[in-house]
């Protein structure tokens, strides 16, 4: 059995990317940078553990995450990828480029989401833990619609089709474990630690978020890596595609 739910996006010939979302998320949310800023690799989007059709099973640390992404590459047979990741999805990439630098060819970082303040980190724990439910798929669209003002209409409705699950109380909830959620948000007060010098790494910043802090931009570029501002909210995918896209794949070389 697959450690990982994983969808691939491209040809498996091509050359690959590791794509690693960030909380209350899933693998597909991909498909829209994958088609048309990474049309020339197969990206190997995989659902976190806790989150999508991975395995909920604790536990559900850096660690643990690090763990679940080198299997994953070693069940597709991948000795050596690019690895994009996005807010807690961009911290578990730079552990794993840590942790095994020689497998990580380059390294791209959408706003990271590293050395969280414990007060938003509390907050967001407690926010995850209540988790909201709803009574059918059109309310909870609409509700997805609203948090999600820049996204497509097509991009909202694909996240209703890839995420949303009905309970057994014939409730409809987002496909994942909340629990994994909070302790994801405890993980992210972790100290903020720089990629390896071995291997290239661009960050990219959303000027609207703030949720990177100015010193470790700082120490980022100090350390030679690359930086990169997109004007947007944390949800740069989302809002910015394009920009946010062309960055990725000039960084990449594609």
């Amino acid at each position: 059995m697959p450690t990982l739910h994983v969808q691939t996006f491209g040809e498996p010939t091509a050359p690959p990317v590791l794509a690693v979302h960030g909380v209350y998320g899933h693998g597909g949310r991909w498909r829209e940078l994958a088609a048309k800023h990474l049309d020339g690799c197969c990206v190997y989007a995989p659902d976190l553990r806790g989150q999508g059709r991975s395995p909920w099973a604790p536990p559900w640390t850096l660690e643990q995450h690090v763990a679940d992404m080198l299997a994953t590459m070693d069940e597709f047979d991948l000795s050596q990828v690019d690895v994009v990741g996005f807010s807690f999805g961009a911290v578990v990439s730079l552990h794993l480029a840590t942790k095994a630098p020689e497998r990580v060819r380059r390294l791209v970082l959408l706003d990271p989401a590293l050395g969280l303040d414990a007060e938003a980190a509390k907050n967001g724990a407690a926010t995850a833990l209540a988790a909201s439910s709803f009574t059918s798929p059109a309310e909870a669209r609409a509700t997805r619609a609203a948090g999600w003002p820049f996204a497509s209409p097509d991009a909202v409705d694909q996240e209703v089709a890839d995420h949303l699950v009905r309970g057994e109380d014939d409730r409809w909830r987002w496909r994942y474990q909340p629990e994994s959620v909070a302790a994801a948000y405890a993980e992210m007060t972790r100290p903020a630690i720089l990629p390896p010098a071995g291997v290239p790494t661009l960050l990219v910043r959303a000027t609207k978020a703030g949720v990177v802090r100015q010193e470790y931009l700082a120490a980022c570029r100090a350390a030679g890596v690359a930086v990169a501002d997109v004007e947007s909210g944390h949800q740069l995918l989302l809002e910015r595609p394009t920009d946010t896209g062309d960055l990725v794949r000039d960084f990449l070389g594609l």
